[in-house]
This record gives structure tokens, sequence and C-alpha cells, in this order.
């Protein structure tokens, strides 16, 4: 069966999909090592999967995707490959725009991006612009994103108020409080780690960990982990 461009596993149940999925894109730099490349190779890679797997998602009914693409703790990398992995989430957004809009599908961020250049704030700011009226999908990219960095942030807009806050009241000060928490993370190269990674949403999401590098990550890998999904029983706690 397929579904727009995308094939769609026998075993899978489209009727038992997550709402939203997290991916913490993991493994860049190794398959680029392993295949005798410099490091870039591998994030220029693991950028243009973000479009093949972004469209296989949303093909299947999912309506929001959550991709992790760059760490309060990526800072200690080398310049040259931050500069290189912003320019290209910048590249990858303003090429894609239109389409954005055509497709119905908001692009939003999350983390303290505002502190990044002032040309990929720019850039991030001009997508967010154009498909804020956008319904039918999410892109979400954490950017300059940790989850206690995030947590503080809330914590100190709460005291600012000045009021009690409820579970809920403080998930909306979140800096996607508008977005219904992730039901289930991925995270690929085999690291088993979510690396201060939405701390506060993923109370009760469930987790899948592959060993393949996020360049690799395709459509068949990405359904045998939506299959593991549906084949949970997700009590939230309770004894059901």
């Amino acid at each position: 069966m397929k579904i727009g461009k995308t094939k769609v596993n026998d075993e899978l149940d489209l009727s038992k999909l997550p709402q939203h999925i997290a991916i913490i894109m993991d493994g860049n730099g190794r398959w680029a090592k392993k295949r005798g490349l410099p490091r870039k190779f591998g994030h220029k890679a693991g950028c243009d999967n973000i479009k093949k797997i972004t469209r296989n998602i949303f093909d299947l009914g999912i309506k929001i995707v959550t991709y992790f693409a760059f760490s309060t703790e990526n800072w200690k990398r080398p310049k040259e490959e931050i500069d290189e992995i912003f320019n290209l989430i910048r590249k990858y957004v303003e090429e894609n725009t239109e389409d954005f809009v055509s497709d119905g599908i908001k692009v939003t961020f999350c983390g303290k991006y505002e502190e990044l250049p002032k040309d990929i704030v720019d850039s991030f700011k001009k997508v967010q612009n154009e498909t804020k009226y956008c319904s039918k999908n999410v892109l979400n990219f954490a950017v300059n994103y940790g989850g206690r960095d995030e947590i503080i942030r809330a914590v100190n807009k709460a005291i600012k108020i000045g009021e009690p806050v409820t579970e809920q009241s403080f998930a909306k000060l979140l800096d996607n409080g508008n977005l219904v928490d992730p039901d289930f993370v991925i995270r690929t190269s085999g690291e088993l780690r979510i690396s201060n990674f939405m701390l506060y949403e993923m109370a009760y999401s469930e987790f899948y960990f592959c060993k393949t590098y996020w360049p690799s990550f395709g459509n068949k890998e990405l359904q045998e982990a939506l299959i593991s999904y549906q084949n949970r029983n997700r009590r939230f706690g309770s004894i059901k």
C-alpha cells in the first residue's frame, strides 16, 4: 500500500500511530567517518534526510515531528562544524518555505535560537512568519536547546507572573507549550540516552533506540520503529 509517495509496511496499523514524534538525529559524524569522509558530509546527508523522513511521517498521518538539531552542549564542538550545522538548517528552511506553505506545514523552533547569529535568526523568523497560518502539520526544530534550560526559563516566567502554577499552566510556559507532548521518541546511532532533550515533555513518552546512523535512517527503519510503538500498552500509571 502507498500513501502519497510513502510505501506502507503491511504490519503497520495506521489507526495506532503517535500524534507527535521527537527524533534525536544521532550519528552523522560517524556515518561520514565510516565512509572516509569529513564530518561535514555527514551533517549534509543528515539534513537531506530530514526532508525525506518528514514527508514519510506526514504521509502516514502523524501531525507533528520535532528534530533535535543543535543542543546547548553542542557549542563545545569546533566552530567550523557549528557554522556548517547552522547553515544547513538555514538553507533547508529557506529552500523549502514555499513547499511548507503549499503543503500546510507550520515551521516552529524551540530553544534559545534568538542567541544565534542574526542571519540565522532572521531566516528562522521569516519561515515562522510565512507558515504561521498553516495547520495541517507542524515541523519543529530544537536549536540551541537544552531540556534543563527550558525548564529553568519556564520557572522564571512563572515567577514573573507571580501566580501559582499547575502542571497544565506550567506546560504552557515551555517553548512549545501549544503542542501536545511527544508520544514517541526515536534516537538513532545506538546511543541509549536522551541527552537533555525535552525532559519535561517526555514524562510518558515511549522510547525507541536503533543502531542505524541518522543519514541511513529511512522509511523502512521509521516504520519498524512505529510498529514497535503500536504494539506497546501505554498505561500512563494505571494497571490496565
